[in-house]
Protein backbone atom coordinates (compact mmCIF):
# COMPACT_ATOMS: atom_id res chain seq x y z
CA UNK A 1 0.00 0.00 0.00
CA UNK A 2 1.49 3.33 -1.04
CA UNK A 3 1.48 6.75 0.59
CA UNK A 4 0.12 9.83 -1.16
CA UNK A 5 0.31 13.53 -0.29
CA UNK A 6 -2.56 16.02 -0.17
CA UNK A 7 -2.82 19.65 0.78
CA UNK A 8 -3.14 23.27 -0.23
CA UNK A 9 -1.06 26.31 -0.89
CA UNK A 10 -2.27 28.88 1.63
CA UNK A 11 -1.74 32.61 1.45
CA UNK A 12 -2.40 35.84 3.35
CA UNK A 13 -3.66 38.29 0.74
CA UNK A 14 -3.77 41.25 3.13
CA UNK A 15 -2.10 41.83 6.49
CA UNK A 16 -5.51 42.35 8.08
CA UNK A 17 -6.97 39.13 6.65
CA UNK A 18 -6.55 35.52 7.88
CA UNK A 19 -4.95 32.73 5.90
CA UNK A 20 -6.93 31.52 2.89
CA UNK A 21 -6.72 28.39 0.76
CA UNK A 22 -5.19 29.59 -2.53
CA UNK A 23 -5.03 26.34 -4.56
CA UNK A 24 -5.37 22.59 -4.03
CA UNK A 25 -1.94 21.03 -4.55
CA UNK A 26 -3.58 18.10 -6.36
CA UNK A 27 -3.95 20.50 -9.30
CA UNK A 28 -0.19 21.09 -9.39
CA UNK A 29 1.51 17.93 -8.15
CA UNK A 30 0.59 14.41 -9.29
CA UNK A 31 3.52 12.38 -8.01
CA UNK A 32 4.31 9.88 -5.28
CA UNK A 33 7.93 10.64 -4.46
CA UNK A 34 9.11 9.13 -1.19
CA UNK A 35 12.52 10.80 -1.36
CA UNK A 36 10.81 14.19 -1.54
CA UNK A 37 8.29 13.25 1.17
CA UNK A 38 11.16 12.27 3.47
CA UNK A 39 13.33 15.27 2.63
CA UNK A 40 10.53 17.77 3.21
CA UNK A 41 8.28 16.18 5.83
CA UNK A 42 9.93 13.04 7.25
CA UNK A 43 7.34 10.68 5.74
CA UNK A 44 8.67 7.49 4.09
CA UNK A 45 12.16 8.80 4.82
CA UNK A 46 14.11 5.83 3.46
CA UNK A 47 16.93 8.14 2.35
CA UNK A 48 17.58 9.33 5.90
CA UNK A 49 17.22 13.10 5.53
CA UNK A 50 16.90 15.63 8.32
CA UNK A 51 13.31 16.59 7.51
CA UNK A 52 12.68 20.27 6.88
CA UNK A 53 9.20 20.37 8.41
CA UNK A 54 8.26 17.16 10.21
CA UNK A 55 5.31 16.69 12.54
CA UNK A 56 4.18 20.29 12.88
CA UNK A 57 0.49 19.46 12.67
CA UNK A 58 -1.96 21.82 11.03
CA UNK A 59 -1.08 25.49 11.56
CA UNK A 60 -3.01 27.04 14.44
CA UNK A 61 -4.36 29.65 12.01
CA UNK A 62 -5.06 27.18 9.19
CA UNK A 63 -7.77 28.32 6.80
CA UNK A 64 -11.25 26.90 7.39
CA UNK A 65 -11.33 25.33 3.93
CA UNK A 66 -8.10 23.41 4.52
CA UNK A 67 -9.17 22.27 8.01
CA UNK A 68 -12.49 21.01 6.61
CA UNK A 69 -10.75 19.13 3.80
CA UNK A 70 -8.30 17.49 6.22
CA UNK A 71 -11.06 16.48 8.63
CA UNK A 72 -12.94 14.77 5.80
CA UNK A 73 -10.09 12.25 5.63
CA UNK A 74 -10.73 11.16 9.21
CA UNK A 75 -8.38 8.44 10.40
CA UNK A 76 -7.09 7.92 6.84
CA UNK A 77 -5.30 11.28 6.92
CA UNK A 78 -2.08 11.45 8.92
CA UNK A 79 1.14 13.40 9.51
CA UNK A 80 -0.22 16.91 8.89
CA UNK A 81 2.44 19.60 8.67
CA UNK A 82 3.37 22.76 6.80
CA UNK A 83 6.30 24.72 5.39
CA UNK A 84 6.54 28.36 4.32
CA UNK A 85 7.97 29.66 1.09
CA UNK A 86 10.50 31.62 3.18
CA UNK A 87 11.82 28.32 4.58
CA UNK A 88 11.96 26.69 1.16
CA UNK A 89 13.98 29.61 -0.19
CA UNK A 90 16.60 29.09 2.54
CA UNK A 91 17.13 25.37 1.84
CA UNK A 92 20.66 24.24 1.04
CA UNK A 93 19.83 21.80 -1.74
CA UNK A 94 23.39 20.44 -1.72
CA UNK A 95 22.94 19.17 1.88
CA UNK A 96 23.36 15.37 2.07
CA UNK A 97 21.14 13.01 4.00
CA UNK A 98 22.15 12.23 7.59
CA UNK A 99 22.83 8.58 6.79
CA UNK A 100 23.19 6.29 3.81
CA UNK A 101 20.06 5.36 1.93
CA UNK A 102 18.25 2.29 3.25
CA UNK A 103 17.95 1.14 -0.37
CA UNK A 104 20.61 -0.11 -2.79
CA UNK A 105 21.25 2.29 -5.68
CA UNK A 106 21.39 0.77 -9.14
CA UNK A 107 23.40 2.46 -11.90
CA UNK A 108 23.47 1.78 -15.63
CA UNK A 109 26.29 2.74 -17.96
CA UNK A 110 25.42 5.42 -20.51
CA UNK A 111 27.38 7.35 -23.13
CA UNK A 112 28.05 9.97 -20.43
CA UNK A 113 29.08 7.50 -17.74
CA UNK A 114 27.19 5.89 -14.87
CA UNK A 115 23.63 7.13 -14.34
CA UNK A 116 21.21 6.35 -11.50
CA UNK A 117 18.62 3.86 -12.73
CA UNK A 118 16.69 3.04 -9.57
CA UNK A 119 16.69 2.21 -5.86
CA UNK A 120 15.58 -1.02 -4.27
CA UNK A 121 14.99 -2.13 -0.70
CA UNK A 122 15.27 -5.77 -1.75
CA UNK A 123 16.51 -7.45 -4.91
CA UNK A 124 17.47 -11.10 -5.36
CA UNK A 125 20.02 -9.98 -7.96
CA UNK A 126 21.74 -7.63 -5.50
CA UNK A 127 21.88 -10.42 -2.93
CA UNK A 128 23.54 -12.68 -5.48
CA UNK A 129 26.09 -10.10 -6.63
CA UNK A 130 26.87 -9.16 -3.01
CA UNK A 131 27.54 -12.81 -2.16
CA UNK A 132 24.47 -13.30 0.02
CA UNK A 133 22.77 -15.87 -2.17
CA UNK A 134 22.89 -18.80 0.21
CA UNK A 135 19.58 -20.53 0.77
CA UNK A 136 17.90 -20.15 4.15
CA UNK A 137 14.75 -21.91 3.04
CA UNK A 138 14.17 -23.49 -0.36
CA UNK A 139 13.84 -20.72 -2.93
CA UNK A 140 14.52 -17.89 -0.45
CA UNK A 141 17.55 -15.61 -0.16
CA UNK A 142 19.16 -13.98 2.84
CA UNK A 143 17.77 -10.51 3.55
CA UNK A 144 19.97 -7.44 3.79
CA UNK A 145 19.84 -3.74 4.64
CA UNK A 146 21.79 -1.05 2.82
CA UNK A 147 23.26 0.27 6.05
CA UNK A 148 24.93 -3.10 6.66
CA UNK A 149 27.75 -1.83 4.40
CA UNK A 150 29.85 1.37 4.42
CA UNK A 151 28.93 4.26 2.14
CA UNK A 152 30.53 3.84 -1.27
CA UNK A 153 30.48 0.03 -1.25
CA UNK A 154 29.99 -1.15 -4.85
CA UNK A 155 29.22 -4.38 -6.67
CA UNK A 156 29.72 -4.45 -10.45
CA UNK A 157 27.21 -6.58 -12.31
CA UNK A 158 28.73 -7.16 -15.71
CA UNK A 159 30.05 -4.21 -17.70
CA UNK A 160 26.91 -2.08 -17.82
CA UNK A 161 25.36 -2.34 -14.36
CA UNK A 162 26.55 -1.37 -10.90
CA UNK A 163 25.05 -1.49 -7.40
CA UNK A 164 26.21 1.03 -4.79
CA UNK A 165 25.61 2.05 -1.18
CA UNK A 166 24.99 5.78 -1.41
CA UNK A 167 23.75 8.92 0.28
CA UNK A 168 21.39 11.34 -1.48
CA UNK A 169 21.47 15.13 -1.43
CA UNK A 170 18.32 17.22 -1.19
CA UNK A 171 18.72 18.19 -4.84
CA UNK A 172 18.79 14.53 -5.83
CA UNK A 173 15.61 14.00 -3.83
CA UNK A 174 13.84 17.01 -5.39
CA UNK A 175 15.41 17.88 -8.72
CA UNK A 176 15.16 21.45 -10.02
CA UNK A 177 13.13 20.22 -12.98
CA UNK A 178 10.69 17.77 -11.43
CA UNK A 179 7.01 17.20 -10.78
CA UNK A 180 7.33 19.69 -7.92
CA UNK A 181 8.21 22.60 -10.21
CA UNK A 182 4.60 23.73 -10.95
CA UNK A 183 3.91 23.87 -7.21
CA UNK A 184 7.09 25.85 -6.51
CA UNK A 185 6.26 28.24 -9.35
CA UNK A 186 2.82 29.03 -7.93
CA UNK A 187 4.22 29.54 -4.42
CA UNK A 188 6.99 31.77 -5.73
CA UNK A 189 4.52 33.86 -7.72
CA UNK A 190 2.24 34.34 -4.71
CA UNK A 191 5.25 35.19 -2.54
CA UNK A 192 6.34 37.88 -5.01
CA UNK A 193 2.93 39.50 -4.50
CA UNK A 194 2.29 38.97 -0.78
CA UNK A 195 5.63 38.14 0.85
CA UNK A 196 7.62 34.96 1.49
CA UNK A 197 6.28 34.49 5.03
CA UNK A 198 2.69 34.85 3.80
CA UNK A 199 2.74 31.79 1.55
CA UNK A 200 2.92 28.23 2.85
CA UNK A 201 2.24 24.66 1.84
CA UNK A 202 0.00 22.77 4.27
CA UNK A 203 -0.06 19.00 3.71
CA UNK A 204 -1.08 15.61 5.07
CA UNK A 205 -0.73 12.04 3.87
CA UNK A 206 -2.79 8.90 3.40
CA UNK A 207 -1.98 5.23 2.99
Amino acid sequence: MGTDIHGFVECVYDVDEPWAAAIDMDLLYHGRDYDAFGCLFGVRNFAGFRPLAEGRGLPEDVSSAVRAEFEEWGSDGHSPTWISWAELKRVDWSEPAERVDARIHEYRRTEDGWAMYGKSAWSPRVAEVAGLARERDPGRLVRYEAHDWPEGTEWPDGEDRLYRIGRLTRREAIAAESEWQPLWTVMETLASLYGDENVRLTVWFDN
